[in-house]
């Protein structure tokens, strides 16, 4: 059905921004395009799209709107842009003559233009190509901007773990309550009129964004009221961080990506024919982006000369989770968290480790010390004939000297896994889904595994208008899914819980568990880093004595932040960079 509909059917609502001319011959060199969602960025600074890139996550505007305030326009105007540090402020009217020479140039010569080099593309086109090396697509990158992109399409595109850099739009410190156009920023799936449940959908969608909107300054009085040491600025963000569950999965937010050739190629392969129109419409709409610029990257995409292989690999990508479907026992299609409880909650479940992990790890570290010389299983063999207390000696002295937790500990801790089980709402899973090198596995989002309901709003009594919006979606969660279950998860809010599966190694439980139960992190993830650090103990005592977890409670994930920043920006200014 979906697959009938021309992929421009399926492209999200957005509003360009509007530029005078003066505005858009400053800004339009540095951008594929100014009017559309989708667009690579034309800036050789490593530092400049790095620092711009970087606003994505805190920044409501669009970011070539920003680059042109921030990045452009305080130095075209002679004039020093405000956050920039003192010692280098009088480089600013310098630059300034040269940006605008360097503006110049590149009307006269397009950037696309320069980039068309015959010797590289034809490199490119015979090597990769023809001959398939795609180990030399790796050394190059682009920069791709999705504008209005639902989450979960982003989500799709964020699942390839290897060669894209993401950053999104963060639903902790922006508002999502504005409306573009007079609506709410929600994805509505064309597909959803045939289905007759568009009116459904939408009613639902504009409760959850509502009740969203209503809810932010309520609670922030009542944060304000009971905590009337924390700044605005800090209850703020408490507010966003206490609603965002009533964000649904098809709302609309900004990511941008770096990624090299191969990667984006890729990208575009297990995305041409996928289930989702919106997915299938924003891998034509990259591809038209990065086109404009590397062309060579992209030829075995759309091969005129090899089409049917191309479309075949890319079904076979695809259509793989659809295609097993049929093959689920019944008994596994309606499980439920609930198992007749009257609520379920957030769940960990440690259901796979390696009984030999422990000592299978001390060979790791005493294999390539530089006194042996044994096999593998010899030292193995060693390991396991030693006492607890020599064990427990060779980690501390392994890991002496660490006192920091982003201090990595070695790659000997990769010969042990864990696999677990876990459930929890969607907004948090959306953190602990960045850790991408691992393996995880997640099923469809959906809303028969129950939500949660923020702590904040109960003591507060403003959780009724809260339940009223997630009953609701629910509702028309069922109506979609009963003719498509894909389609049917942008109905549901991200206070849902998910189901996922995580196998990683020890040296991976480092590095997640230490740095999601920081303060600074949201208590629901911290919550189950935490439950997992519980049950790692369990198994593996003597490693587990050398992680630096946080087994607190914090009101306030953010306080004294702010502050912290400030403290460390002061200290760089009086620096020389």
């Amino acid at each position: 059905m979906t697959q009938q509909l021309p992929p421009d059917a399926f492209e999200p609502p957005f509003a360009p921004d509007t530029y005078s001319e003066e505005e858009t011959w400053r800004v339009a060199p540095f951008f594929t395009n100014l009017n559309k969602s989708v667009y690579a960025a034309l800036i050789s600074s490593p530092e400049v799209i790095g620092a711009l890139c970087s606003r994505t996550s805190r920044a409501a505007d669009d970011l070539r709107k920003i680059f042109l305030n921030e990045y452009l326009a305080p130095f075209l105007a002679n004039t020093t842009a405000d956050d920039l540090p003192a010692d280098l402020a009088g480089d600013s009217k310098k630059y300034g003559e040269t940006l605008k020479e360097f503006i110049a140039f590149l009307h006269k010569h397009p950037t696309e233009e320069i980039f068309s080099n015959p010797k590289a593309r034809s490199f490119y086109t015979k090597w990769l190509a023809q001959y398939g090396d795609d180990s030399i697509a790796q050394m190059a990158g682009m920069h791709v901007v999705f504008s209005s992109l639902s989450q979960l399409a982003i989500k799709h595109i964020e699942d390839q773990r290897i060669g894209l850099a993401p950053i999104e739009k963060s639903t902790r410190y922006v508002d999502y309550s504005k409306k573009v156009n007079n609506s709410y920023r929600y994805y509505t799936d064309p597909t959803l009129e045939e289905m007759g449940l568009t009116e459904d959908y939408r009613g639902a969608m504009d409760q959850l964004f509502e009740t969203y909107t209503a809810l932010i300054p309520q609670i922030s009085a009542w944060l304000t009221e009971k905590f009337p040491e924390e700044s605005p600025s800090v209850i703020e963000k408490k507010a966003f961080d206490t609603v965002r569950g009533l964000l649904p999965v098809s709302c609309l937010s900004q990511v941008a990506f770096f990624g090299n050739g191969q990667a984006f190629e890729y990208l575009m392969s297990r995305s041409l024919k996928h289930q989702l129109g919106e997915v299938r419409w924003a891998a034509n709409a990259t591809y038209e982006e990065i086109y404009k610029i590397a062309p060579s990257f992209l030829r075995r995409v759309k091969d005129d000369g090899n089409k049917e292989k191309a479309a075949e690999y890319q079904q076979y990508i695809s259509g793989k989770t659809e295609r097993v479907s049929k093959h689920v026992p019944k008994e596994l299609h309606n499980a439920s968290l609930f198992a007749g409880q009257a609520e379920s909650k957030a769940a960990v479940t440690l259901v796979e480790y390696d009984l030999n992990g422990e000592d299978k790890i001390i060979t790791g570290i005493l294999y390539n010390a530089d006194t042996n010389t044994a096999s593998w299983e010899a030292t193995l063999s060693a390991v396991q004939k030693m006492s607890e207390r020599e064990k427990r000696e060779i980690l501390s002295t392994y890991l002496e000297g660490r006192t920091q937790r982003w201090q990595k500990v070695g790659r000997a801790f990769e010969n042990a896994y864990v696999r677990f089980d876990i459930s929890m709402n969607i907004g948090a899973w959306r953190d602990l889904h960045r850790h991408r090198v691992l393996t995880q596995q997640r099923q469809l989002f959906t809303t028969k595994h129950g939500f949660d309901t923020p702590p904040e709003l109960i003591d507060a009594k403003l959780d009724a208008p809260y339940r009223a919006a997630m009953e609701r979606a629910a509702q028309v969660y069922e109506k979609i899914a009963a003719v498509n279950s894909t389609i049917a998860q942008y109905a549901v809010p991200m206070a849902y819980r998910v189901r996922f599966m995580q196998l990683k190694n020890i040296r991976q439980c480092f590095w997640e568990m230490e740095l999601r139960t920081i303060p600074e992190g949201h208590p629901d993830y911290r919550h189950i880093e935490q439950e997992k650090f519980r049950q790692l103990q369990a198994v593996y005592p003597l490693i587990t004595e050398h992680m630096r977890v946080n087994m607190g409670e914090y009101d306030f994930a953010r306080r004294g932040q702010e502050e912290k920043i400030q403290q460390k920006l002061a200290q760089l200014e009086k620096m020389k960079v």
